[in-house]
């Protein structure tokens, strides 16, 4: 999954009037169905009703690759919106860095 900043997620949407909330569904879709889960196509997140059933299989390809639970996925992106992708972003970020090898750097020798 990418890192992205937490707070480019709150504040984009809010700049973008709300555009920048179905880019980042998009993309964050894509990077979970690369690593397994099934989240169909963000196109069916516009359909009124169904972008209710929509949320629930994104929150479900979450919790498949970053582990948790389904439900408060859901109930942040459902209830809070945009908002609540600040606080799943950031989950996804220490789980994502939690579970990525750690790389030692070493000085160049001359």
């Amino acid at each position: 999954m990418k890192r992205r900043s937490a707070a480019a997620v709150f504040f984009l949407p809010l700049i973008t009037f709300g555009i920048y909330w179905i880019v980042w569904l998009a993309k964050t879709r894509g990077e979970l169905n690369s690593q397994g889960a099934a989240v169909p196509t963000t196109w069916l997140f516009i359909v009124p009703i169904v972008s209710i059933w929509w949320l629930w299989k994104f929150a479900e390809g979450i919790a498949r690759v970053t582990g948790g639970g389904v439900g408060s996925k859901f109930t942040l992106l459902f209830l809070l919106g945009s908002v609540g992708a600040t606080f799943v972003q950031a989950n996804m970020n220490a789980r994502t860095s939690a579970s990525a090898p750690m790389t030692t750097l070493t000085p160049a020798t001359a």
